[in-house]
């Protein structure tokens, strides 16, 4: 049995609300698809003027508008719906934790995972600090999907092997992203597809795509990728939804033809 999943591409706004009708229209037609798996990008709910502009919107967990919108989408759709990040309030004043949440068909909270590396980067005008408004993560984040262990990252993370190894064999990873244009040209796609041929399974990608109200241009190039390294689908920019099949029958081919997940020593 084949298993159908879908990534939403957005160029999100700094208003939630509009960002939230997007959404809607974008997993729905995902679902109406036939995904019955569903992630939303790094940032989808709001993209603001100023990185701390996302502080004001954070929500404690468990409530607040964001989260009841995907819990309801989840439930009405009956899919797995993968919330992307969102602002969680945190501790610490003038800072949140970017959180992804994962909900079940029944819009139930079934898994979370907050975003453990900050991207930091500075070339000529070009700059970014997350660590200025976010507190980073500290656990894994994993959770069982009707196909098997999804294990979940967010961006920055895509650069750091090691947080794939630790996740143990998983069938699909999920990384919503906010990529630059000036790193995503130049390493995106080739870490995409190095995580999914040395962890020997899917990688499914969720980008911000476009030029953004705040003057951000994000890389876009949301993807499939199988466990051979084949892109299965992707979208160069603008909104919209790329889906493909996860097939564990194939997985499991590359993983017999190539033990190299039983060939590890360290």
């Amino acid at each position: 049995m084949n298993h159908i999943v879908a990534a939403v591409q957005m160029i999100s706004s700094p208003t939630v609300e509009e960002n939230i009708a997007t959404a809607r229209r974008l997993v729905t037609q995902a679902a109406q698809g036939g995904a019955k798996l569903v992630l939303l990008p790094e940032y989808w709910a709001i993209m603001g003027v100023h990185d701390s502009d996302k502080v004001k919107v954070a929500e404690p967990l468990g409530q607040g508008p964001i989260q009841d919108f995907m819990s309801g989408l989840a439930r009405e759709l009956k899919i797995w719906l993968i919330g992307g990040t969102l602002p969680l309030a945190s501790d610490e004043a003038d800072k949140v934790i970017n959180t992804t949440l994962v909900y079940n068909p029944d819009g139930e909270h079934a898994s979370r995972y907050d975003k453990i590396h900050l991207f930091g980067f500075s070339k000529g005008t070009e700059s970014y600090n997350e660590s200025k408004t976010i507190v980073p993560g500290k656990n894994l984040g994993v959770f069982e999907a009707p196909f098997g262990k999804v294990g979940m990252s967010v961006c920055y993370d895509l650069r750091f092997p090691e947080l794939f190894r630790a996740m143990g064999p998983v069938s699909l990873i999920v990384l919503p992203a906010a990529f630059t244009y000036t790193t995503g040209m130049a390493h995106w796609e080739i870490l995409l597809r190095a995580r999914a041929i040395e962890n020997q399974c899917y990688v499914l990608a969720a980008a911000q795509g476009g030029i953004h109200p705040n003057g951000r241009r994000t890389w876009g190039h949301s993807m499939l990728i199988d466990p051979w390294g084949t892109v299965k689908s992707v979208l160069a920019e603008g909104e919209g939804v790329v889906q493909g099949e996860i097939d564990l029958e194939y997985m499991e081919g590359v993983r017999d033809s190539l033990p190299a997940l039983k060939h590890r020593t360290m």
